[in-house]
């Protein structure tokens, strides 16, 4: 792969909880829910997480996983419809090299009582340093860390 080397793709994840979508919608628009399934995980140490969720609002976090290199996640909401969807723009480096930026997706559809949740992230992965696949498993490992928040069982992707 070339020094300049970007890789654009795609990917969705669907999946469905038990909980409503206004319940759904509430663990990624209140921080303090957000904090604990999105930037508390084990081997994680967070050194800042701020959200401003709102159209136009920032996130920004910076980690260390095992005490390693700084990675941040620098995100500016575009789109936010309550209970429904929210769209928004985020870029991610690591030790202050930039591994990528996405722009995602997130639907939050009715289904009986809970909630079909449809993830979308069109990206560009750059220089090698991240890639598609590595990013999917990322955001499957998160959804599965808000279904825990959620309560539910695990391992409830479609």
């Amino acid at each position: 792969m070339t020094a300049n080397a970007i890789v654009h793709a795609s990917f969705t994840i669907e999946r469905s909880y038990a909980a409503s979508p206004s319940r759904v919608f509430a663990a990624f628009s209140d921080p303090k829910q957000k904090r604990r399934w999105f930037a508390e995980g084990e081997g994680w140490e967070v050194e800042q997480f701020d959200v401003d969720f709102r159209v136009g609002g920032h996130e920004r976090g910076r980690f260390r996983f095992q005490g390693g290199p700084p990675i941040t996640n620098d995100t500016v909401y575009q789109v936010i419809q309550p209970n429904e969807r929210i769209i928004l723009a985020y870029t991610m480096t690591i030790n202050g090299t930039p591994l990528s930026g996405s722009l995602l997706t997130m639907e939050f559809v009715p289904e009986g009582t809970g909630t079909r949740f449809v993830f979308t992230e069109q990206g560009a992965y750059l220089d090698g340093k991240d890639a598609p696949i590595q990013r999917e498993e990322g955001s499957r490992e998160l959804l599965e860390a808000l279904a825990k928040l959620l309560g539910e069982p695990a391992n409830a992707a479609e």
